[in-house]
Formats: C-alpha cells, structure tokens, sequence
C-alpha cells in the first residue's frame, strides 16, 4: 500500500491516545496518531516519524502519523495499513488458490472479520482475521501491546468457523522487517495467547509476515517463524 505527500517530522509528545505533538520544519502541530495501542517503546521524545499530510480542509488534524524510527527499524504504526497490505498481497499471491475472490469486512457470527475468501468454482470459504503488530524487543516480535479482549473474540469466533466447516485463519503483520520469530504477548495478555493455542489446536491457520516498510509505504515481506 501506497502513501501521498509523507513529510519527516520529531516526536515530541502524546497527549492521549488519538494525537500527539509533532515537530515538523521547526513548527509543533497536533497530528492524529493512527494507532490507538500503546506504542510506548517506540514513541520517544525526539524520535524520528513520518506522517501523511491530509488534502482535506475540514479536517481538525492536518496530518497523520504512520511511521516511526526505532534504532536501525522503521517501524509502520497505521493501524488500518495491515488490512489494506494484505488484502493487496492476497490478491497478488494468492496462497488459498487462484479461484479465491477476496471480500473486505464481512460479518459472522458476532463478529466482523477483516477479509473473506470465497472460491468462485466451490462452496469453499475463508474468514481472515487481520493484526498489525509493531512491538519489537530484541528482534522478536510481540502481540498484544496492550490487553485486546476484542483479539480474543475474533480468535473464539474463528474456532467457531472452523467448527461449522469453514476455513479460517490469523494473519499477523509484523509492520517492520527482520523479526527473528513471533510469540503472543503472554505478559501483557496471556488469554489472547491461551486462544491463540486454541485456535491453533482447533485448525485455524497462523500466519505471520514481516513488513517492507518507507515512509512512503508498507509491503508484506516474508514469513516469520510463530512460537507458542
């Protein structure tokens, strides 16, 4: 997925979790932060970020902050990027056959799932279930940053796809590139890795990829080994 009109800016503040102060050509402006997680490791006083500035005068914010440097990492903090990525790597790749038509958010159950797979030539359905991650610590990679009960929902109701003969699957987005492996965050939330577990063992496929991230855009890469 593709950024317009991306300008460099220093982090410098965030106030809550919908906007932070940024300086950008010397000038603090509020932008609103595409990420309602944490992100405290990565949000620092004086670190380097990217932001997408908007076309749209009406809007209270001018610009948006999608991007961060950590170290050596660019890291993609947009929230709503994931879904957009591999959507586009889905339909590139096609890793559940080339009959597979993609749906963007469709409902079942309780729960509205970020894509539908459905074959063109079969009753054959997939739900995908979508996470961005943007938590690194020593090169691995960690979901959840914050405690995510709506994670755990999603994970329950793809069991229960599969328990009604659908195909279902979790695909986490790693949104940086050179991830040794990914683990659930079980300090943080180990319920959300318990149903990870369980949805593994009930045949729910577990898919994580690290990212091609620039200021400018966010690109699946490669797969990263999943330890539970």
């Amino acid at each position: 997925m593709i950024y317009n009109n991306i300008v460099c800016g220093e982090f410098v503040s965030r106030p809550n979790r919908f906007t932070a102060n940024v300086l950008i050509n010397g000038q603090q402006e509020i932008c609103h932060v595409k990420n309602t997680g944490r992100c405290r490791e990565i949000l620092v006083e004086g670190a380097e970020v990217w932001l997408e500035q908007s076309s749209s005068p009406a809007r209270r914010t001018k610009y948006d902050l999608v991007a961060v440097r950590k170290g050596g990492r660019l890291i993609n903090i947009d929230s709503q990027a994931p879904n957009k990525a591999v959507a586009e790597w889905l339909e590139r790749e096609k890793p559940f056959g080339a009959d597979m038509e993609l749906f963007r958010e469709k409902t079942y159950g309780s729960s509205r799932f970020d894509i539908m797979l459905r074959s063109k030539n079969s009753d054959r359905t997939v739900y995908i279930e979508v996470k961005g991650c943007t938590l690194e610590r020593d090169g691995t990679a960690l979901f959840p940053d914050a405690p995510t009960e709506r994670g755990v929902k999603h994970l329950n109701e793809l069991i229960d796809c599969r328990r009604h003969g659908y195909e279902a699957a979790l695909f986490i987005l790693v949104q940086m590139s050179d991830i040794s492996y990914f683990t659930p965050n079980y300090a943080t939330h180990r319920e959300f890795g318990e149903a990870m577990k369980k949805a593994h063992n009930c045949g729910v496929r577990l898919m994580c990829y690290d990212s091609t991230v620039t200021p400018e855009s966010l690109d699946v890469r490669s797969p990263v080994e999943i330890r539970l």
